[in-house]
């Protein structure tokens, strides 16, 4: 009993932290309410298709990356993938040349210069700041610390290179533009706006100048964006084949329900069986939620929970969560195609924006991937085409089930008509389409209200200032986009590593 930890969601954090305690000899229990594990990083089949739910780039797969490290402490092979070379082609509106982000760092440099003159400024300082905080990053600080071990961490981590960053701790990405007479630049704005939302969220004006010199620096050798062979549906596998190799074990269909609670101190959870209904209550001394703060919340409000000391805390916590600006949701179109539809020399990766009068996101943008030949995604001579766009959660949750089929009929037939600007879709070269809304997201990963992608990653929300993987709660970890570093794969797997070194010390 004294090392029994039940894990809440099999996604990708979830797995991770799952996993990695299963090897330190912890008695470990996965469950997760869905049919597959992975959560967003989780694929299906329709028709010899294999569609990426949701994320479709992997970071953190090469030499020394965060999932590498992993999987060789684990004892498992690194799934195989190629590098995203460009890593996306950004176009923008009323332009038929893209804008390649390339991953050679030379030909990346020759590229941003011939597109956007006068602003090589901005980004040697971009190279600067991803340059100290990747060095920093890899030394595993805590963050946000909350006591004196996660400071002690923190302070650990800290070397002079990384005193550049404390001056620009507090800016966005704006303010730089500002500062540096660039936020005038209209394709450059834009352009940024683009790139940050995929990864902060948010918009320029709004992402914390640290987060985005990661972000935008990632796409570079030596790191770079990754393809998997297969789906990314082979992370979670992986992943479960550790679990289980170190003795751990995985219950889908498996929904936790409830958080229980005695003076502030986690004693265990309710579980119910998605398949027979069964519900029970099962101890422990450490709780890993693999959820957002949202939802973690919501787990923790059983009336007789008991939380002592903790409750101030606690009350603050919720006040905090329940400020927080809105969450991004997100619509998915899919398409399997025959390969006629697909142009000559297309890159795995693109992004396109429609009209400079309409925002990042709903029906006037969509981020694209195309399955390559050979990669396990479609059977030969076909293709696979997701085609995602942020979207606002609220309007979704319509009152009626006609409203909802009306409002995701819009989105489908703007999309597709959007996408026929590149690609070659008619009723003959479609085999297959179908769509997802925050509805299926929530439906399918019990994310509340289908929120997807973390917190945006302004400065009030990154770093220092976010979510920390200690919760009010005593033996009661947060993991997961909600959580330092943010979203994606690799940034789930640093934070799922975070909480296993703290919880590792506080047992």
């Amino acid at each position: 009993m004294s090392k029994k930890v039940i894990v809440i969601g099999a996604g990708i954090g979830g797995l991770t932290a799952g996993a990695l305690l299963a090897k330190r000899g912890y008695a470990v229990t996965v469950y997760d309410q869905a049919y597959v594990p992975g959560g967003c990083a989780s694929t299906f089949k329709r028709h010899g298709f294999t569609f990426d739910v949701g994320a479709t780039q992997v970071a953190g797969l090469e030499k020394g990356g965060i999932h590498q490290q992993i999987f060789t402490e684990l004892g498992i092979d690194v799934p195989a993938a190629t590098p995203c070379d460009p890593a996306c082609s950004v176009y923008l509106p009323g332009e038929n040349s893209p804008i390649n982000i390339w991953r050679d760092p030379e030909k990346w440099r020759k590229e941003r210069q011939d597109q956007f003159p006068n602003s090589e400024p901005f980004w040697q300082l971009m190279e600067k700041l991803f340059g100290a905080s990747w060095q920093f990053q890899k030394r595993d600080p805590v963050l946000p610390p909350r006591n004196l071990w996660d400071t002690w961490q923190l302070i650990s981590a800290l070397r002079l290179d990384t005193l550049i960053t404390l001056p620009f701790t507090f800016l966005t990405v704006g303010d730089i533009l500002r500062l540096l007479r660039l936020d005038k630049d209209q394709r450059l704005k834009t352009f940024l706006d683009m790139q940050l939302k995929l990864y902060s969220q948010v918009n320029a004006d709004e992402t914390a100048l640290l987060y985005a010199a990661t972000a935008l620096g990632m796409s570079q050798s030596p790191q770079g964006l990754w393809h998997l062979q297969g789906s990314m549906q082979t992370l979670s596998t992986r992943l479960v084949k550790g679990l289980r190799k170190h003795s751990g074990k995985l219950r889908l269909r498996h929904r936790v329900e409830t958080i229980h609670s005695q003076q502030g101190k986690v004693t265990g959870v309710r579980i119910r069986n998605e398949k027979t209904g069964e519900v029970w209550q099962e101890q422990a001394t450490a709780v890993v939620a693999n959820v957002t703060v949202q939802n973690l919340l919501k787990l923790l409000s059983d009336p007789n929970n008991s939380f002592g000391a903790s409750q101030l805390w606690l009350s603050g916590y919720e006040r905090r969560v329940k400020n927080l600006p809105e969450a991004n949701g997100a619509f998915v179109l899919y398409l399997g195609v025959d390969e006629t539809a697909i142009p000559e020399n297309c890159p795995p990766h693109l992004q396109f924006l429609y009209h400079y009068d309409g925002i990042v996101g709903e029906k006037n943008s969509l981020f694209v991937s195309v399955s390559r030949a050979g990669d396990g995604r479609a059977p030969q001579g076909q293709a696979t085409i997701t085609a995602s766009a942020f979207t606002e959660v609220g309007q979704w949750w319509t009152e009626t089930a006609e409203s909802y089929e009306a409002l995701k009929q819009d989105y489908v037939e703007t999309a597709i008509k959007n996408l026929s600007h590149y690609f070659h879709l008619t009723a003959d070269t479609i085999i297959h389409q179908e769509a997802a809304t925050p509805r299926t997201f929530a439906r399918f990963t019990a994310r509340e209200a289908g929120y997807v992608g973390g917190l945006g990653q302004r400065v009030s929300t990154f770093g220092p200032f976010g979510f920390a993987n200690r919760t009010p709660i005593r033996n009661l970890w947060l993991v997961g986009d909600s959580t330092h570093p943010g979203e994606g794969t690799a940034g789930v797997s640093y934070s799922a590593l975070t909480a296993v070194r703290q919880l590792i010390l506080s047992n």
